[in-house]
């Protein structure tokens, strides 16, 4: 137990961002790995670890589906607000010359 423990402590500071920007009150926002790799202490009558892992696996891979689907967003965005400044440009450039 004590080798599992100190395995998978030093995997989370091998893991650890050194992000320092982030939302207000201090803290980044969550990611994936965050999640999968999040330790609870284990008490004697307390929750089953191994249902604790496979909800924090859930969680964590739906949040990769909701973070992917972000950036496709934002990219599309980029792209409609290009498109609409060209198109901007080109019916003020026709209202000058008539």
């Amino acid at each position: 137990m004590r080798n599992l423990v100190r395995r998978l402590a030093s995997r989370r500071e091998e893991r650890r961002p050194t992000e320092n920007a982030g939302p207000p009150q201090g803290r980044s926002p969550l990611r994936p790995w965050q999640i999968r790799d999040r330790c609870f202490n284990v008490r004697r009558r307390g929750l089953d670890p191994v249902e604790i892992r496979a909800f924090l696996h859930r969680v964590a891979d739906e949040l990769a589906v909701a973070q992917t689907a972000l950036v496709a967003v934002q990219e599309e965005n980029v792209r409609v607000k290009n498109a609409l400044r060209a198109w901007q440009s080109a019916q003020s450039a026709n209202h000058h010359y008539r």
